[in-house]
């Protein structure tokens, strides 16, 4: 087990006297009718101690265990688990890069990404992704184009950082910059303004059905100014905020998932999240 949350952590220790407040009320109202014999009343003691000792113990292990957690942000359920975002019903969010690149050759687009393994597995015909790209009506608005016809290897068209468009049961979003070495790159700055731009894009698209979003930035994009050592848990943390202050809201039964993958779910606090939003 990966120990997330410290033994002497505030939340286990605010947890544990809330428990501990409701076994104290229980057994005062107990005593009032039985009386314990004076023999007996040392060893009462101690065993009251091993068990608030085994509560606490409880608390923590729950704590560090726990596998996924839903909040409650403006009225919309938001559910954070670990997971494969490929085997979740409704839209599944892929970011890709501001051009929407196809070239799945570890240059360009890495094949163990989210938008690789799209690519690798759920559309590998890269010629008719192309032409659905280019032919988007939403997503080639004015408003969403920087610029075109770039000379470029890949994509020539670079779109605005939250711009998407949605393929089937897919939702495929420009996440993040390209430097020239092909490197995807954001400020935090950028970073936010995406977020933000994202969830009027889900707003406008969700269509009323659950959406499953990877924690964006977690994977191979490198922040710039100072922020090079952020954690995943910081990412959640600014996404789960941006989503609060933006108008985006999903109608019951429509909610939003939060997936992570693997060994990255072990960096998560979830028993912490709801504290960290309010």
């Amino acid at each position: 087990m990966t120990n997330k949350v410290k033994l002497l952590d505030k939340r286990i220790r605010e947890q544990f006297l809330k428990i501990v407040a409701g076994v104290s009320a229980v057994l005062s109202v107990v005593l009032i009718f039985c009386e314990i014999p004076e023999n007996w009343k040392i060893t009462s003691g101690i065993i009251f101690l091993a068990i608030l000792c085994i509560i606490y113990l409880g608390v923590w292990i729950y704590a560090n265990k726990l596998a996924e957690t839903t909040l409650s942000i403006g009225g919309t359920s938001v559910q954070i688990k670990k997971g494969d975002i490929f085997r979740e019903e409704g839209l599944k969010v892929i970011p890709f890069n501001e051009y929407f690149d196809t070239i799945v050759d570890d240059r360009i687009i890495a094949k163990k990404s989210l938008n690789g393994k799209y690519i690798t597995n759920i559309f590998p015909d890269v010629d008719k992704l192309n032409k659905r790209i280019k032919e988007d009506k939403d997503l080639n608005i004015s408003e969403n184009i920087l610029c075109e016809n770039v000379s470029r290897e890949g994509g020539e068209t670079r779109y605005k950082l939250g711009s998407s468009i949605v393929i089937d049961e897919y939702v495929l979003t420009a996440f993040s910059r390209f430097n020239d070495k092909n490197e995807a790159e954001l400020t935090m700055t950028e970073y936010i303004n995406f977020l933000i731009q994202f969830w009027n894009e889900i707003n406008r698209v969700y269509a009323q059905k659950n959406v499953t979003v990877p924690v964006f930035g977690s994977g191979m994009t490198r922040f710039k100014g100072g922020f090079k050592e952020i954690e995943i848990d910081e990412l959640l943390n600014i996404m789960l905020w941006t989503f609060r202050i933006s108008e985006t809201r999903f109608k019951y039964p429509a909610k939003l998932s939060i997936v992570i993958y693997g060994d990255l779910f072990d960096k998560i606090n979830l028993f912490s999240l709801q504290e960290d939003i309010d």
